[in-house]
């Protein structure tokens, strides 16, 4: 092995497909744990919570159930309504957004017990299991070929001493000299070397032998690699699943608690519309007609959210109110879905107000001299 590294050594090379299988084995491997120390990440971001969830599985114990930050939030937003007042306005906001927060951190907690089950743990069982077979058997591998390049060597080394050997016997002796005993020492030494060399053709024939066998196994070990990612890909779609399904639960929620809010503050803010000060993000959908559980809902149209003789309401002659109305700037773009919508571009400014009885998720925007209903959740209200 040390020739080997300072090349003062012949290195039995393996075949192109053998080579391609370990760089494939071992590119496997490495994205394999940094897919699954990333998850962990994204399942839980506090390093000092994964450290002790770490401890705990190498403790073979149990790992205590942890209250998510949501469930905390709507424990804190609960006692603060229950001290503030629960009969107030705030105090019943509070309580309503506890209940959100509470459901959220519900769902999330569902969401990393699925995902840890369906995803983290067959990764896991991959490094923890079959890469060290792999690994094992690799380096028996290893021992096996320098054991056979040692072969080849000292046989290399005794046919080329016998050589030399045989060489220096084949020389005609004159037996005038003083010392005619070199070719009888010669001539020994060339059946030595004859001796050496059977030995070491002998060695060589175990060595490779053992090198095919041991070559064979790892090989199939290798080719099972193909089977982990067809494993990996069926558990890559359940957590894909789950996250879809987790994402779809919180917006049903955020969604309901949104047309609390709104029924609620109008009756606290009269006159007023319904919306948020702060960006919110575009509505999402699913694209996949299979997963009904993990459907995402988009935003309705008008039609189906106007009330009863809203729809056929001219637009033209509504006048805005003397009060109310507001600036708003667009965060996406969007594409009005008929004659009585506004087709928004990112970034410009608007403005906004709201009419009685029309749906808190919609407002009447003006630019110009167009006008048309907007979702709320494509703008940032100005002051």
């Amino acid at each position: 092995f040390t020739e080997e590294k300072f090349g003062q050594a012949e290195k039995t090379e393996l075949d192109a497909h053998f080579e391609n299988l370990l760089a494939r084995a071992d590119s496997t491997k490495n994205w394999t744990e940094k897919i699954l120390r990333q998850t962990e990440v994204l399942l839980q971001p506090n390093p000092s919570a994964r450290v002790e969830e770490f401890l705990y599985e190498k403790l073979d114990r149990k790992v205590p159930s942890r209250v998510t930050n949501g469930e905390l939030l709507a424990q804190y937003m609960a006692d603060a309504a229950s001290e503030l007042g629960p009969t107030t306005p705030y105090g019943k906001t509070l309580i309503k957004v506890a209940e959100a927060e509470k459901q959220l951190g519900a769902a999330e907690r569902d969401f990393i017990h699925t995902a840890s089950i369906s995803f983290l743990t067959p990764l896991r069982n991959f490094l923890e299991g079959d890469w060290k077979t792999i690994s094992k058997e690799r380096r028996l591998l290893q021992n096996r070929r320098l054991d056979l390049d040692a072969c080849k060597a000292r046989l290399k080394k005794a046919k080329a001493a016998e050589a030399k050997a045989t060489c220096e016997g084949d020389t005609v002796p004159d037996f005038q000299e003083t010392r005619p005993r070199n070719y009888i020492l010669s001539a020994s030494a060339s059946a030595l070397w004859n001796d050496e060399v059977d030995k070491a053709e002998q060695e060589l024939r175990v060595a490779q032998t053992e090198f095919d066998r041991q070559a064979e196994v790892t090989r199939l070990l290798l080719e099972g690699i193909s089977s982990t990612h067809v494993n990996h890909l069926r558990c890559l779609h359940e957590f894909v699943k789950s996250q879809t399904t987790y994402y779809a639960q919180c917006y049903r929620h955020m969604l309901d608690l949104q047309k609390q809010l709104g029924s609620s503050q109008g009756a606290i803010f009269p006159g007023t519309f319904v919306g948020t000060t702060e960006p919110a993000s575009p509505p999402l959908s699913s694209t996949s007609p299979t997963t009904t559980a993990a459907t995402m809902p988009v935003v309705p149209s008008v039609a189906s959210l106007a009330p009863p003789g809203e729809a056929s309401l001219c637009l033209e002659e509504v006048a805005p109110p003397a009060s109310g109305t507001r600036k708003a700037r667009v965060l996406y773009d969007y594409e009005a879905a008929d004659s009585s919508e506004l087709a928004l571009l990112a970034d410009e400014l608007i403005t906004v107000y709201s009419l009685p009885g029309m749906d808190p998720d919609w407002l009447i925007g003006e630019r110009g001299n167009k006008k048309g209903k907007v979702p709320v959740t494509y703008l940032e209200l100005l002051s």
